[in-house]
């Protein structure tokens, strides 16, 4: 009987926890693999306007795209305001490296945290423009044509 009484709580449960837990998260929209491989230099290097572009045509080309919240949390995001496409979907291309405050469902499996973002409660634009640190593109990927 008490195996049944369990069985019937983790049923119970499990639609509300299919739904999220709605969060609301201020952070940085950013292009994942740039992030996580290093290619383009550390984390700082691929953040803010010096990493734009890049993060616009990475989207564009399907890399999945996620938020970095102003504790260094990454959230991978599945969907904006209904916008599934979670890579190359318009609102994604127009938020790309975007300070934002969003609205949503947080899910956590296996150590990753996914995003719905249900609303861009506010765009605060491109706030980390760190050009001048970095420039344009990291200086080791520039060719060397000495050789």
């Amino acid at each position: 009987m008490k195996h049944i009484f369990t069985a019937a709580l983790i049923c119970a449960a499990g639609p509300a926890l299919a739904n999220g837990e709605e969060v609301t998260i201020r952070g940085e929209v950013i292009d994942t693999w740039c992030y996580f491989s290093g290619v383009m230099g550390g984390p700082d290097a691929v953040q803010g306007t010096a990493h734009h572009t890049c993060a616009i045509w990475c989207s564009a080309g399907g890399i999945p795209v996620g938020l970095l919240g102003e504790d260094g949390t990454v959230y991978m995001i599945l969907s904006i305001n209904g916008d599934d496409q979670n890579a190359s979907g318009q609102t994604q291309l127009e938020l790309a490296s975007h300070d934002i405050t969003a609205s949503g469902r947080l899910f956590a499996r296996d150590g990753l945290n996914y995003l719905v973002i249900d609303e861009v409660v506010e765009d605060h634009g491109i706030t980390n423009t760190n050009h001048t640190d970095f420039g344009v593109v990291p200086g080791f990927a520039i060719p060397n044509p000495e050789g």
